[in-house]
């Protein structure tokens, strides 16, 4: 599991490689609350996480709705396989996905 976050003038991106479940969600919410503090828009790269469990996209779903709320926008990548594990566990209209192919 890796996880790293760059503050950018316009955004904040956190990019995510390995597996990511219920032992890595702490620091992830941690991330994803710096990242929406900002006030800048948040970039969420999933393309290289191999495994992420339904904790996980629970954050990143309220993650979404939280940057709603505040008037900023949020985009998470996944790869073709990520965006179906979201779909086939209930998250059809995951907040700010963009399939990368």
């Amino acid at each position: 599991m890796a996880v790293t976050m760059e503050q950018q003038e316009s955004q904040s991106v956190i990019r995510l490689a390995g597996e990511f479940t219920l032992t890595s969600a702490a620091e992830l919410k941690n991330l994803l609350l710096q990242g929406l503090a900002s006030g800048n828009d948040l970039r969420v790269d999933l393309e290289q996480a191999e495994e992420i469990d339904i904790p996980v996209m629970q954050l990143l779903w309220a993650a979404g709705r939280e940057a709603n709320r505040k008037g900023t926008s949020i985009a998470i990548q996944v790869s073709d396989a990520a965006a179906r594990a979201a779909r086939d566990a209930g998250f059809e209209r995951f907040p700010g996905l963009t399939v990368e192919e």
